[in-house]
């Protein structure tokens, strides 16, 4: 008893020493230094790439070349197909997300069983993985067995290509994008749907505002921080895209679907061009970064609208 009467005295003895009180904010924000290096270093190292002629199939040939990847990059017309696929890719997504989701938010507002039971299976397509998702709809999708192309005979449809033709390849795997990432729109708009105040809709009820007016004029306006974030995080997830156009297609049929994080990849590790590989991902990170700044701007003027009003 003495002696963990000691130790602890001791103990209280260090941690009010002037040393130690000088050296906790320091070890606080150790996990945050650790952090920031996890990101920083593979950035950096990224940055370095990209201004090199760097092939794993001949390193020995490894030079300092500026910005002639970049340059190179900007005067091929692969590379602006690949940023319009890209942001076609993003704006399908995120757009038929967002619609999607709102729409189902909307018919579960209200608190019934049928509602939370069917709030909680919302989940489902979250937990799986889009890699898997895109291989479930591959196998659905199948010209020979797949269960879709079964069911499209009952409507007249004769062998739909799905991913198999660049006419259809997009339509497809914005399907399985949908499919996958709409209850991300749905649980978080229902969300804010259902911590609305209750005071307009009340008011509005009683004095017979049609439903219209008041959704495009009351919901909407008191929804869009939650609208604005689920768009934000879900364009950044969107953009930099790889599991589902890669895991449907490779990439194809040709460069239908050679998003930035498939060609960058191929580069990498089909090409062995790791230069070329890292400018890619530095463009992309460029566009990502203007497309955030952009949304966060418009998110906090919206903030301040909102708090002002």
């Amino acid at each position: 008893m003495v002696s963990n009467a000691s130790a602890a005295a001791q103990a209280a003895q260090v941690r009010g020493s002037p040393a130690m009180r000088r050296a906790i904010p320091y070890l606080l924000s150790l996990p945050a230094l650790l952090a920031t290096a996890g990101v920083l270093v593979p950035f950096l190292t990224a940055v370095w790439y990209s201004l090199q002629s760097y092939n794993l199939a001949f390193p020995q040939g490894r030079a300092f070349i500026w910005f002639e990847n970049y340059l190179t990059l900007f005067a091929s017309a692969d590379f602006w197909h690949t940023v319009a696929v890209t942001l076609t890719y993003t704006v399908s997504t995120v757009g038929l997300e967002l619609l999607l989701g709102l729409a189902v938010a909307l018919l579960l507002q209200r608190r019934t069983l049928v509602n939370d039971v069917m709030s909680v299976l919302l989940v489902l397509p979250l937990m799986v993985a889009p890699a898997i998702a895109s291989l479930m709809w591959k196998l659905m999708t199948n010209a020979n067995f797949g269960i879709l192309n079964y069911l499209l005979t009952f409507v007249g449809v004769q062998d739909f290509p799905w991913a198999t033709s660049p006419a259809t390849a997009m339509f497809t795997v914005v399907l399985v994008d949908v499919w996958v990432f709409t209850p991300f729109f749905s649980i978080l708009l229902l969300a804010g749907l259902r911590g609305l105040p209750k005071e307009p809709f009340e008011a509005a009820a009683l004095d017979g505002v049609p439903a219209s007016f008041v959704f495009f004029r009351v919901t909407l306006p008191m929804l869009m921080p939650y609208i604005m974030t689920a768009v934000l995080f879900r364009m950044f997830d969107s953009i930099q895209q790889f599991d589902i156009p890669y895991a449907m297609t490779q990439g194809g049929p040709g460069d239908a679907l050679m998003v930035f994080q498939v060609r960058a990849y191929l580069e990498a590790f089909t090409y062995t061009s790791l230069g070329r590989s890292a400018a890619i991902l530095m463009v992309l990170w460029a566009i990502t970064y203007f497309l955030s700044q952009v949304m966060i701007k418009h998110w906090l003027r919206l903030r301040e609208r909102m708090s002002g009003a």
